[in-house]
């Protein structure tokens, strides 16, 4: 496996204050250091406790949008981010051929502002208006037309917007990218993503120890669930 362009993440605990958010929620209260080891890393957790909180400051500590897009994208609709970026200390090594931050929540406004550039870029993404797909449509064809190889990528619950058939096809791509020395941070808790049997899952919920794939509780659900619908439906409904 060629190098990584990120080792290692820190945080400088004595510039913050831990009664105040974002930095007295779970992840992070006793947070200090995250090796990474692994070209494709799962930030993996449940909603609230902090994934894409921490996806975003370590985007923004290595000069992405706040709101997604690549790295030379700076156009901003809200300023709704906390300043955890600034305490993030980053272990870099070499320089990615290209960067991009894919979020679910934002990707309209990344859509348009590619819209505003014009015909160049529409070539770039694929030869035409992201907005003219639906919204899965378009996010896999901004990553088969401008994820490169030797690239540097952070995904923020990219399974918003795909089927499961499509999560697989965005597996497929993340794998080939990874196998030719691109690096992934990706937040989710698609069982379908996390499932990919090169990457590693980082468990948000506890003290972001590593876990495997079967002894998460998204694994153990969607299992339990699809092995009885209607028994745990039964449950659910306390029938």
């Amino acid at each position: 496996m060629d190098r990584l362009f990120i080792n290692r993440i820190r945080l400088n605990r004595d510039s913050i204050n831990t009664n105040q958010y974002p930095y007295n929620i779970k992840c992070l209260k006793d947070f200090e250091e995250l090796e990474i080891d692994n070209s494709v890393t799962f930030l993996y957790g449940e909603n609230g406790v902090g994934k894409s909180t921490l996806l975003e400051a370590i985007a923004i500590a290595l000069g992405m949008n706040p709101e997604g897009g690549s790295d030379n994208m700076q156009f901003s609709n809200y300023d709704d981010y906390s300043d955890l970026y600034k305490h993030l200390m980053i272990s870099k090594f070499g320089v990615p051929k290209t960067k991009f931050f894919l979020r679910a929540e934002s990707f309209f406004n990344v859509a348009s502002d590619i819209s505003k550039n014009g015909d160049l870029v529409y070539t770039t993404y694929g030869g035409e208006d992201l907005h003219s797909c639906s919204h899965g449509e378009s996010f896999l064809k901004l990553v088969e037309h401008r994820f490169w190889d030797k690239g540097l990528y952070f995904l923020d619950e990219p399974e918003a917007a795909l089927s499961p058939q499509r999560q697989m096809t965005l597996l497929c791509y993340i794998h080939d990218l990874a196998q030719n020395g691109s690096q992934f941070i990706i937040a989710t808790h698609s069982p379908i993503l996390l499932s990919y049997k090169y990457g590693k899952i980082i468990d948000l919920n506890n003290c972001m120890e590593e876990i495997k794939y079967e002894d998460t509780e998204v694994f153990k659900t969607y299992k339990d669930f699809i092995n009885n619908p209607y028994g745990m439906q039964k449950v659910l409904f306390d029938e």
